[in-house]
């Protein structure tokens, strides 16, 4: 009888063997087609961003040529500061001359679909060179918004003829527009810029990154190191963990609770930014802290005090460095997750119009994410290159934090 039921043991063993390698293959197949489904989505996503948005980084322009030896504009007259030198040009009458310069190059309906702040930056080109008004100088100037909108088919039949017109005659182009990264907010999506947006959020970053990361890593060391495991210790530490799940709106409620009452004049101030997404970061890294210094093996403190270490240079000069590259980690995954966040920061006031880059941690702001936001709400079709624009912009910020996390991982890592 044990003849006859061995081959049908191994008949058995066999197909349960087929079974598990067939159940591996199918699990190696849908981790696969996991993880080629989320590439798909990604690059769609950044294909989809990158499309919508290179139009965002240009602007219509017209070309004027401008004489200025007939003008009469004194450029020894000029201020040293650039802001004061432009309100003397214009106090020239710059505007005048560039107003009638285009008109006589590109006639009178063309002339009146200049942008009106163009002769703004025709005086700062003037600022930067004065040796421009000795001769005839060529500018690429932006267009109006409704030209724009013709030249890009859109807009009423008038400026779509008229768009078409200059665009053969060589005087209206799309070109890239660098000052979309060194301006400010404007009311024109052919004057937007995204450096005041962008300077908030990294002024933002720094209040938030100065305040959360230094208490959250203490705090991880006294609760994991310290700390007495007794009621209050674990009240402490479902706190924590119940912070780090709470919505971001409730933090910019306490935001706009405590910190606008103790500071009222600070109202979309880049500090009350900065303190409000540091209360939301915290928790997480004091989790990701805590789950670094555990990852520490014991040894390595056993160690340290059988040489004659006390405890707090065993946290600081063993633990600690050892635990840096998790916690550095858990620190800008958090950071990121804050440089995303709209809602606090709309509960705070930071959804203001500014049309100034800010000049410090006190001053009017708003951040990229806001900026975003406030751009995909207007009714002008202009702004919907530039929003693409700027969620490139904020695509990249995260990108660069997230390679800053891996390149810090890898350089303080230890293996023990």
């Amino acid at each position: 009888m044990t003849d006859r039921t061995l081959p049908t043991r191994t008949a058995v063993f066999e197909k349960r063997l087929k079974q598990r390698y067939a159940s591996e293959r199918r699990f190696k197949a849908l981790g696969l087609g996991a993880i080629a489904f989320s590439v798909l989505v990604l690059l769609f996503l950044l294909g989809t961003m990158t499309i919508n948005g290179i139009g965002g980084f240009q602007r219509a322009e017209l070309e004027v040529p401008i004489d200025f030896t007939e003008v009469g504009i004194a450029g020894n007259a000029i201020p040293m500061q650039e802001r004061a030198a432009v309100e003397a040009l214009g106090a020239q009458g710059l505007q005048t001359v560039v107003e009638f310069s285009a008109g006589q190059a590109l006639g009178e309906e063309a002339a009146r679909q200049l942008d009106p702040n163009a002769w703004r930056e025709v005086a700062r080109a003037i600022v930067a060179d004065e040796s421009i008004l000795r001769g005839t100088t060529t500018f690429e100037l932006p267009a109006s918004s409704d030209l724009a909108a013709g030249y890009a088919g859109e807009g009423s039949p008038e400026m779509r003829v008229l768009a078409a017109e200059l665009g053969e005659r060589g005087v209206l182009a799309e070109n890239f527009d660098p000052g979309f990264l060194s301006r400010a907010d404007a009311t024109n999506p052919q004057q937007v810029g995204i450096w005041g947006a962008l300077k908030g959020s990294i002024l933002t970053m720094l209040v938030t990154l100065a305040l959360a990361f230094p208490i959250g890593v203490l705090a991880a060391l006294y609760l994991e190191e310290y700390a007495p495991r007794n009621r209050w210790t674990d009240v402490i530490e479902v706190s924590i963990n119940n912070l780090a799940a709470v919505p971001s709106i409730i933090f910019g409620l306490l935001g706009l609770a405590v910190f606008l009452w103790i500071f009222p004049n600070l109202r979309s101030a880049p500090l009350i930014g900065g303190m409000t997404l540091a209360l939301m970061t915290m928790p997480v890294i004091v989790i990701a802290g805590r789950n670094a210094i555990k990852a520490v093996p014991p040894s390595i403190r056993d160690g340290a005090l059988a040489i004659g270490a006390s405890p707090v240079q065993v946290v600081f000069h063993h633990v600690l460095p050892l635990a840096l590259p998790g916690i550095l980690t858990g620190t800008i995954i958090g950071m990121a997750r804050a440089l995303g966040e709209t809602a606090p920061l709309l509960m705070i006031g930071m959804r203001a119009f500014i049309a100034t880059p800010p000049e410090g941690f006190t001053s009017p702001a708003t951040v990229l994410p806001v900026q975003i936001f406030l751009w995909s709400d207007e009714v002008n079709r202009g702004f919907i290159e530039r929003t693409s624009a700027a969620i490139i912009v904020l695509l990249l910020f995260l990108l660069l934090m997230n390679g800053l996390a891996i390149y810090l991982r890898n350089k303080f890592e230890k293996s023990w």
